[in-house]
């Protein structure tokens, strides 16, 4: 059985954990710096499991020991955003928590695919693939498969029409400098340029970009959860299945879009070696200098979290 971690036993991890035994895998553990937490979020989803009449093996521990022999790490631990703070704000207190969890995971877990959840996640990913000194095939984040996702629902409570006839392009920063493509977006094979006015689709766009802090608005503590989650599960999903979907996730570019030497949202075929594959989608001029002035916002904050500082 593959052995999953999932490192932040809160709301994310929780959730994830739950997404995760819903879809089947038989081994599950939970790690957090609090103590008792994982093991308390460990034995409800126990007593969940049963009821779902799923066998599986879940564990919950403040023992990071426990990496060992982990296939895939997920790492959901570090700050949740609060009102009125940006992804941005986050950037150094995350980092901290995230450079030791790196070392643990190097240490214990040498041979395991990342999945970095934690945001700024494009310069968390970059932090984690540092510190670990993983190939960057085996080091991704989560970015901007949410970002499509939101993007969907958004198109599809529009136009109401069923959520799976929609497609949705979403790249760049899993933050304010997101690019969301309405020429790659379409419903049935019909891009919606010619399903809406361009005034609507603008709204459409602003409205995904600002989904997350929106939730946390209305939270007044914490931030999105069940969607991460549902992302998170996902990902995973073709990680472990060996399934080469493609995935809006945020991967390591090497020269592609122009870009070379930093991790950004873009499609990609997620496989049990993790990314396989970048995707490159032809865009229009105003959609590939959106992705460069995403890609520069993120390279211009990597020299903040420098591992080596």
């Amino acid at each position: 059985m593959q052995k999953i971690v999932i490192i932040g036993a809160g709301n994310v991890g929780g959730q994830a954990a739950l997404f995760l035994l819903r879809e089947g895998f038989r081994n599950l553990l939970l790690l957090d710096v609090a103590k008792g937490l994982a093991k308390g979020k460990a034995l409800d989803l126990e007593d969940c499991a049963s009821l779902l009449r799923q066998n599986c093996r879940i564990e919950g521990s403040d023992d990071f020991a426990l990496l060992k022999d982990a296939a895939i790490v997920i790492i959901t631990a570090g700050l949740p955003r609060k009102p009125g703070m940006s992804r941005d704000d986050l950037l150094k207190k995350n980092s901290e928590i995230l450079k030791g969890l790196s070392l643990k995971i190097k240490e214990f877990a040498p041979s395991a695919i990342v999945l970095v959840v934690t945001n700024p996640v494009d310069l968390m990913t970059h932090l984690v693939s540092e510190v670990t000194g993983f190939s960057k095939t085996r080091v991704l984040g989560m970015g901007v498969s949410l970002d499509a996702g939101r993007l969907v629902n958004l198109v599809h409570q529009e136009l109401n029409v069923p959520v799976n006839n929609v497609e949705a392009s979403v790249i760049g920063s899993h933050g304010q400098t997101m690019v969301p493509v309405p020429s790659l977006t379409s419903v049935a094979g019909a891009r919606i340029e010619r399903l809406m006015d361009k005034a609507i689709i603008g709204r459409l766009i602003q409205h995904t970009v600002e989904r997350g802090a929106s939730i946390v608005a209305h939270l007044g503590s914490g931030s999105a959860y069940f969607g991460p989650a549902a992302a998170i599960s996902d990902i995973v999903k073709s990680i472990a299945k060996d399934e080469k979907r493609i995935i809006p996730v945020c991967a390591y570019l090497n020269g592609e879009y122009g870009i070379k030497g930093i991790y950004l949202g873009i499609p990609a075929r997620i496989g049990k070696d993790g990314v396989e594959g970048i995707i490159e989608l032809e865009l229009d001029p105003p959609e590939k200098a959106a992705l460069l002035k995403s890609a520069e916002s993120v390279r211009q904050q990597i020299e903040i979290i420098n591992p080596k500082h």
